[in-house]
């Protein structure tokens, strides 16, 4: 690879180079191994792949598309729009991940206004769809891939990791429903064009919700993660293979080797345990700010017990900077590819509004937890 194309790559994947950078360093203080197989938690990956081909099959059949067109024939405003396209990320983004989630209602947002001959309300909407896929995926065990590898990895119960989040995703929600009042409800020129999409096939349809169903069976441990895969990879359409997001998957394994091996560093694990020591919350949501909140889950969760806290801190962390979660990132980018001149504008109105629900996740965390 010559450095043109490395220089493009690392512009590309930014996550997954620095994440093998690290791993690559890492290996000069912990010779590689077979030992290195047991860093790797193989489940949270393949219930990954699992979830991303299913849902990857979903898309294509438009029924993300479908369902939206179907709730936005009950707007009638500029706002009701916006909150529809709100509500959708939200509640969509505990099911299908927040990343899932927002490349599925963005580019349809950007659609939607400008077919309304509105222009104006795109940019919060989207920013207020960035916080709801990013506070409304905290809410379960596959709403993103940091609570996927913490509810595996602590082998949080259900109830109790429901329980933990509601709070914070219930706050979260009704902070975004305020900031919903900031789109006026008035226009001369509204009128809603919803898209026109395929009609469904009820037998893939059904195929491909059994196949979510099985997935979701593997992350709760109700069958085997290995042969949920199997049956997903057998029974999914083989183009669909090309969509997984394999670069996410790789970051995984740099960030594994990286943190198995400083695991196995007995100086850096006590640095690390008294620096997370009753400050995991504060920790992480700060650590998520500078290397995103899935790296520093992947690293911090060796190192301490106290997965409440922990839970809580990357989550909260997910709203911040635009690399606090890199989910963030693609709104970022489809805003930008639609208006390019607006690129600082849109940095200015997203940091100001998360700005607002980090200070209102630490507020919570001083007043609930």
């Amino acid at each position: 690879m010559n450095r043109s194309k490395s220089r493009l790559f690392i512009k590309r994947e930014p996550v997954l180079s620095i994440s093998w950078v690290l791993a690559f360093i890492s290996m000069a203080f912990v010779l590689p191994s077979p030992s290195y197989l047991h860093y790797v938690d193989w489940k949270v990956l393949g219930c990954l792949f699992a979830l991303m081909l299913v849902v990857a099959g979903l898309r294509k059949m438009y029924l993300f598309t479908k369902l939206s067109t179907v709730v936005l024939r009950l707007a009638h405003n500029p706002r009701q729009v916006a909150a529809m396209l709100v509500g959708l990320t939200f509640f969509s983004s505990m099911a299908i991940t927040n990343d899932v989630a927002l490349i599925t209602f963005v580019p349809l947002t950007i659609v939607v206004f400008s077919l309304c001959n509105e222009q104006k309300p795109i940019l919060m909407t989207v920013v207020l769809q960035t916080v709801a896929a990013n506070v409304g995926s905290a809410l379960t065990p596959v709403g993103n891939p940091q609570n996927l590898f913490l509810y595996s990895y602590y082998a949080i119960p259900l109830q109790t990791f429901l329980l933990t989040m509601a709070p914070l995703v219930g706050a979260g929600a009704l902070l975004a429903g305020a900031l919903l009042f900031l789109i006026p409800t008035r226009s001369k020129d509204f009128f809603l064009h919803v898209q026109e999409v395929p009609p469904l096939e009820a037998g893939k349809l059904v195929r491909y919700l059994m196949l979510f169903l099985l997935s979701l069976a593997a992350v709760f441990n109700l069958l085997p993660w290995y042969l949920a895969v199997a049956l997903v990879i057998v029974f999914s359409e083989k183009v669909l293979l090309k969509h997984v997001d394999y670069s996410l998957l790789l970051t995984f394994i740099g960030f594994f080797v990286f943190v198995g091996n400083l695991g196995e560093l007995e100086l850096v694990t006590i640095v690390l345990q008294r620096v997370l020591q009753g400050r995991e919350f504060l920790t992480s949501l700060g650590a998520s700010q500078i290397i995103s909140n899935v790296p520093a889950t992947l690293l911090l969760a060796q190192f301490t017990d106290n997965s409440r806290d922990l839970l809580l801190g990357v989550n909260a962390g997910g709203c911040g900077t635009l690399i606090a979660s890199m989910a963030s990132v693609i709104s970022f980018t489809c805003y930008t590819h639609y208006k390019p001149s607006e690129a600082g504008k849109f940095l200015f109105v997203f940091s100001w509004v998360n700005i607002l629900f980090v200070a209102l996740f630490l507020l919570l965390w001083v007043v609930w937890y």
